[in-house]
């Protein structure tokens, strides 16, 4: 599985969790399961704000989720512009921080 991570700024925290082809968003299981090889879940279809976009599954059989990643008003570069994050094992998923700590 492959996390696209949209930044966008909000209050509300996020935890992610993957098991199989579910993912676990803020405690609510997601199951991309029946998305075949090479198809596409449009957004409208899924019933959360935390997805950012279309849900695919390409060829070989990855799936890829765009998600919105919060961030708070001293985001640090690695959360305002974070790399995709691809996950092989099931369990928690490591976000970059919601915010950076300023030194005293």
């Amino acid at each position: 599985m492959q996390i696209i991570l949209s930044p966008m700024r909000r209050d509300r925290r996020l935890s992610l969790e993957k098991a199989g082809d579910v993912l676990v968003i803020n405690g609510e299981a997601f199951d991309f399961s029946g998305i075949p090889n090479g198809a596409t879940l449009p957004r409208e279809a899924i019933d959360s704000d935390w997805i950012a976009d279309d849900v695919a599954r390409d060829a070989q059989g990855v799936l890829t989720v765009p998600v919105r990643v919060p961030h708070g008003a001293n985001a640090p570069q690695e959360t305002l512009f974070p790399a995709p994050i691809t996950i092989t094992q099931d369990g928690p998923i490591a976000l970059p921080p919601y915010e950076q700590e300023l030194e005293p």
